[in-house]
């Protein structure tokens, strides 16, 4: 019976399954595109109204203009591979947070973009900051929250229904959301969020460049990350992978990004 009820678990999990675009990796989503992109909204509105959001009016038209490149470059993609139905329901957004401390981006399902005053100086000028974006909003169309949030409310809700732990928008539920959408930390997550930074670095090169940013400023962004030193965790203790790791795997995927690249 055992046996059984594990098969049963087993197959359920399986086809549970979807497929990240460009890599062609497997990924757990137990999680609907319309009950994360609702939740991610939920606390976007939230993240966004404590704020405070930058009024230097250079900061936030460079973040929107460089993050609506990306966005047609995505959009473009899904659409050559007939795959639009993937990008139901996003309605972008780009604002910028005045955080001069935070070097830091991110990108919450459904298109929820917010950029940090403290990563300004490193990006330097566009092409540095579409590094970012790409990365941040590859990790949305990969659905790398889903993953994740599918992967802890597993964890979680035990044998609770999925669908009633998202429901009730508990305090659990809700820190569970923001770790999912990389606006926090989970140890438990670190080896799985390596592989998604990893793979996100990856999608952002090629959207980065079919926006008609040149993917080799990947390159000089990371090494200007890399010179800032500083106290840093080991890479098996970290969420991302290290800065020279990082280097070394875009070098290896410029070539194939270069593909894609038509400057304007």
């Amino acid at each position: 019976m055992l046996k059984k009820l594990t098969l049963v678990a087993s197959l359920a999990l399986l086809a549970a399954c979807s497929t990240v675009p460009i890599t062609g990796r497997r990924q757990l989503s137990l999680v609907s595109d319309t009950e994360i992109n609702t939740l991610a909204a939920q606390q976007y509105r939230e993240v966004i109204a404590k704020g405070p959001l930058s009024t230097n009016s250079q900061y936030v038209s460079m973040t929107r203009r460089v993050g609506q490149r990306v966005q047609s470059a995505v959009e473009s993609y899904f659409r050559q591979q007939n795959a639009s139905d993937q990008l139901a329901g996003y309605q972008w957004e780009f604002n910028v947070i005045q955080d001069d401390k935070q070097q830091n981006a991110w990108c919450m399902p459904g298109g929820k973009v917010a950029v940090y005053t403290g990563i300004l100086p490193i990006t330097q000028d566009e092409t540095g900051l579409a590094v970012v974006m790409a990365h941040e909003i590859a990790h949305a169309v990969a659905k790398h929250g889903s993953e994740r949030m599918s992967q802890g409310l597993l964890q979680q809700a035990g044998g609770q229904a999925l669908s009633a732990a998202l429901s009730t928008n508990a305090p659990g539920t809700q820190q569970l959301a923001l770790q999912a959408f990389g606006v926090g930390s989970q140890l438990g997550l670190l080896k799985y969020g390596r592989n998604q930074e990893s793979e996100a670095d990856h999608l952002g090169l090629i959207f980065m460049a079919m926006a008609g940013y040149n993917p080799d400023g990947a390159v000089a962004f990371w090494q200007r990350m890399d010179s800032k030193g500083g106290a840093s965790p080991p890479e098996f203790l970290s969420t991302h992978p290290s800065n020279g790791t990082r280097i070394a795997d875009i070098q290896r995927e410029l070539p194939e990004a270069r593909k894609y690249y038509k400057p304007r």
